[in-house]
């Protein structure tokens, strides 16, 4: 048998949830922070980049819309032919 006590340590209590866990508004501006750095990230296309993709959008809606006009054209005469 030893003279040495054997003392247990309670482990120490964790500070509160509310002292560990961010306010809503430290969160909040937390968000607009990682927000502001995120945007600067981004690779803005130019000008002329921007009028392209427009031009190019533009008439794929063009040529999509004539060959729907084009298509219901042929299918009401067809019916008509039908009925």
């Amino acid at each position: 048998m030893s003279n040495e006590k054997t003392t247990q340590t309670k482990p120490e209590k964790a500070k509160s949830d509310k002292a560990k866990k961010p306010s809503f508004f430290s969160k909040v501006g937390r968000y607009f922070r990682d927000l502001k750095s995120e945007f600067k990230k981004i690779v803005w296309p130019s000008k002329k980049q921007i009028i392209n993709n427009t031009v190019v959008v533009l008439i794929c809606m063009a040529i999509t819309g004539v060959a729907i006009w084009i298509l219901d054209w042929a299918f009401i005469n067809l019916f008509a032919l039908i009925y």
